[in-house]
């Protein structure tokens, strides 16, 4: 049985982003990456049951979480790993919906005040001012002062993994989530230097007073949008290395490390901000990696379409336990050997309401119309379930998903075979679970929820 394995997934990290982040660069240069890896769904309640669970979402019902079957962290601990997770603050991650199952310690919303975990950007200048003031103590006293701003529980995730490892007696799986990819996108300046060679402040100041969330901006606020953007993948990028530092020291550099982004993010390619309900390539294409902690292993590229349904199957095989009642297939047969896998059309589901930017975002099955994407190496098809509408894209001319090419008719024969794809696959939703109708949030998720601009 494996000793360690350390899944650590990012919020809202686009595949393209992997340029700002020089240790997923490494990890993949020793390791596998997979560049055609695809989130389940686009956003964090759609493509999470997926991820941590045994079943794609509204498997069982029409309700987000992970679904009545065993999940990762359930198999893991009947197995006798001692299992870890740690969310640095998504609401979407937490008890409410399920995903304390199976964890022996489970920990969200890391510390700090609640009231700023609310108003991350207030929270991040705050910081930000106070920063010169925790730069001379830590000089003066040599403490710790890598992060000079931090509203995303960077820090208390970091220490709480470090301090994990370091105690760890045994097999192990620890499960981080890192948050500094999600609006409203607050890195601290050296970060936002490291992408652009500009001044920090200024950048984040400019971005912030220029736009909002789904709110139209110009050319100059865009490009601003994208430098923190990378800035803040920076900062993971820093925190992650740090993570493989101390599983190296605690004498467990062989731990079998995975890399993922939960959905992917988009800067107005179809006319928005963030990850509004659609399955354009931006907000499901995303990075995947597998590779040791110290860097050991063949490198490799991958480049058959997987769903990120293969994580639960390749952190099981990690372990040499059974990966039959996975929705997925390992990796780690092409992480070992270079055997292919994957190759089939990956499936991913979205629920929109009246309108794209409607509030709140739609979270249940029977909120609003269901969108199925189909992809393979070459061609995406995007059905509109209840309005019997596809979109098809070729992606070989098109990588950008821009000109719909459906109904064309050297296309039909394959988009007809995707259209049949989403249409089995929208049949499954819903499954047969009982549907108690929706449960009230907690206030503390509300409050995050609402500050991650999920009204």
């Amino acid at each position: 049985m494996a000793a360690t394995v350390v899944l650590i997934t990012v919020d809202s990290l686009r595949a393209d982003a992997q340029h700002a982040m020089p240790t997923l660069q490494r990890l993949a240069d020793d390791g596998t990456r997979f560049t055609r890896a695809y989130a389940r769904g686009n956003w964090t309640p759609f493509s999470f049951p997926s991820l941590l669970g045994a079943d794609p979402v509204f498997a069982d019902g029409p309700r987000v979480g992970p679904s009545a079957r065993e999940t990762l962290a359930e198999s893991l601990q009947r197995a006798g790993v001692e299992t870890v997770g740690l969310n640095a603050a998504n609401g979407f991650l937490t008890e409410h919906w399920g995903y304390e199952r199976g964890f022996d310690t489970f920990e969200t919303f890391l510390g700090g005040s609640r009231w700023l975990a609310a108003h991350p950007t207030v929270q991040g200048w705050v910081q930000l001012a106070a920063a010169p003031g925790r730069r001379l103590r830590a000089k003066l006293t040599g403490d710790d002062d890598r992060i000079a701003v931090d509203t995303s529980h960077l820090k208390a995730l970091e220490d709480y993994a470090t301090a994990t490892i370091e105690d760890a007696d045994g097999p192990l799986f620890c499960w981080l989530h890192y948050m500094d990819t999600h609006t409203p996108y607050l890195p601290a300046p050296r970060h936002i230097r490291a992408v652009s060679g500009g001044t920090g402040s200024g950048t984040m100041l400019r971005a912030h007073v220029n736009a909002g969330l789904g709110r139209e901006v110009g050319d100059r606020a865009l490009d601003d949008l994208r430098t923190l953007y990378h800035g803040a993948a920076h900062q993971v990028d820093a925190s992650i290395g740090r993570v493989l530092e101390s599983l190296r020291e605690a004498g467990r550099g062989d731990a079998t490390v995975v890399v993922a982004g939960d959905h992917g993010e988009e800067f107005q390619e179809h006319g928005h901000l963030a990850h509004y309900p659609k399955l354009y390539r931006e907000l499901v294409h995303v990075p995947l990696v597998v590779g040791r902690a110290d860097g050991v292993g063949e490198s490799r590229t991958a480049t058959a379409p997987v769903g990120l349904d293969a994580v639960p199957a390749t952190v099981l095989d990690a372990f040499d336990l059974p990966t039959a009642d996975t929705e997925g297939d390992s990796l780690l047969p092409m992480v070992r050997g270079g055997e292919q896998v994957g190759g089939d059309p990956v499936v991913s589901v979205a629920v929109r309401g009246p309108s794209v930017t409607s509030q709140p975002i739609p979270r249940r099955l029977d909120d609003g119309e269901v969108l199925v994407s189909v992809r393979d190496e070459r061609f995406t098809a995007i059905v509109h379930v209840d309005a019997s509408v596809t979109e098809f894209y070729d992606r070989s001319s098109d990588d950008g998903e821009q000109a719909d090419v459906s109904g064309e008719e050297r296309y039909a024969d394959v988009q007809e075979r995707f259209e049949r794809i989403a249409a089995e696959h929208a049949a499954t939703l819903g499954g047969d679970g009982d549907d108690e109708g929706p449960r009230a949030v907690p206030d503390d998720v509300g409050d995050r929820l609402k500050a991650l601009g999920y009204r």
